[in-house]
């Protein structure tokens, strides 16, 4: 039996436990000092601004607990989910959707500091959702069923002119997982393996010649009679 360390399962939850422990550290420390980390947040258009493509989802409001505990789970969860059922595209599937969500953020979105994981968060449920559309297993469309029941409240965060909510965000973030999505859709998950085929068991491992099993009843009688046709004919 593998060791806790070891486990699918472990594997799964330690990368988004640790990306979790640095947003809350992060924010503990801002709040402790009274401070903003906003400047660490994407600036659209602007040359400093483009930092923030790797920092803004460390960065969430400096006010209260409240934006970040709402980005928590879902991150927790959209990594997790990524990480145990599509191990193999994993890591680059949530890097592309991390570089490519905050890049498109800071050619499109309007001129402010864009913070928060969200569109992130946005990207990862995105994609653990389309995937069911591109890969047509089971398993995907399993997954893409419980993602509409968790979290399609979410897609009316993709609404444009919402006050202090970087909908711009949501909105790339949901197209960059569709992207991701199709663009790793041929890489087979273990799980999406097909069951190999048995190869042809040779000659020599029958003990028995393997004619003696492709005959028909008359001609196994003919041979046991010594090839005399008339005894197959009488009673």
């Amino acid at each position: 039996m593998a060791s806790l360390k070891e486990s699918r399962l472990y594997q799964s939850l330690r990368f988004p436990s640790i990306i979790l422990a640095v947003m809350w550290v992060i924010q503990i420390v801002q709040m402790g000092l009274g401070a903003s980390f906003a400047s660490l947040g994407i600036y659209p258009r602007h040359v400093d601004g483009l930092w923030g493509v790797i920092t803004s989802p460390f960065i969430h409001s400096s006010r209260d607990f409240m934006h970040i505990t709402s980005n928590s789970v879902p991150l927790f969860m959209g990594m997790a989910m990524i990480l145990y059922f599509f191990r193999r595209v994993a890591y680059k599937s949530m890097l592309f959707i991390w570089l490519l969500t905050g890049i498109g953020v800071w050619i499109f979105a309007k001129s402010a500091f864009h913070i928060g994981a969200s569109g992130v968060v946005y990207g990862l449920i995105s994609f653990i959702f389309w995937n069911g559309i591109f890969r047509r297993n089971l398993k995907s469309i399993v997954l893409s069923l419980i993602i509409i029941f968790l979290y399609s409240s979410m897609f009316l965060g993709v609404l444009p002119n919402q006050p202090g909510i970087s909908w711009e965000s949501h909105l790339i973030g949901g197209l960059v997982g569709i992207l991701a999505a199709f663009i790793f859709r041929h890489q087979i998950e273990f799980s999406e393996e097909p069951t190999p085929i048995l190869e042809e068991v040779q000659e020599e491992e029958f003990l028995l010649d393997r004619d003696t099993f492709m005959m028909t009843k008359a001609e196994r009688r003919r041979e046991n009679s010594g090839g005399n046709w008339f005894s197959d004919h009488t009673g």
